[in-house]
């Protein structure tokens, strides 16, 4: 989306311009209006051509709970090692509040399909040194429910 961003706003600024140099009567601040407008126009009219790039997956997700993580292990090893089974959206790696230090523990968001043969062969894999724990992450509300039942 960030690339989205990017092309309108250069389009704006070169819409602008090239409005401003064919009707040099206009000010400048009303030409790059002017030139925003049709940038708009245009990433509406033509969201896919702009979006093509992005490599966004608008399919089902899934987050997976990584358990006995090393302590030391940082945010793109992990999406390293979970990258090898398809495209890793996030990874958040939990930490203490008080000392800042992570927990051992985290989360990694995937298309549904990339995690479950994620899941399946990262179960008990031995990751620097530690055999981690990979399964579906529980939903919050399941959590509560649990907790506290009606």
């Amino acid at each position: 989306m960030q690339k989205s961003f990017l092309i309108v706003v250069i389009v704006a600024i070169v819409g602008g311009l090239a409005i401003h140099q064919f009707v040099p009567a206009l000010s400048a601040s009303i030409a790059f209006f002017a030139g925003a407008i049709i940038a708009a126009l245009l990433f509406k009219l033509l969201p896919s051509a702009l979006s093509q790039g992005d490599g966004e997956y608008s399919g089902p997700m899934m987050t997976l709970y990584v358990g006995n993580l090393p302590y030391r292990v940082h945010e793109g090893e992990v999406k390293e090692l979970f990258s090898q089974y398809g495209e890793v959206c996030s990874v958040r790696l939990v930490r203490d509040r008080k000392t800042g230090r992570r927990k051992g523990f985290g989360f990694v968001e995937m298309p549904e399909a990339s995690a479950q043969q994620a899941m399946a062969q990262l179960n008990d894999f031995v990751f620097q040194e530690r055999t981690i724990k990979v399964r579906e992450a529980k939903t919050q509300d399941s959590d509560s429910t649990e907790k506290n039942p009606v």
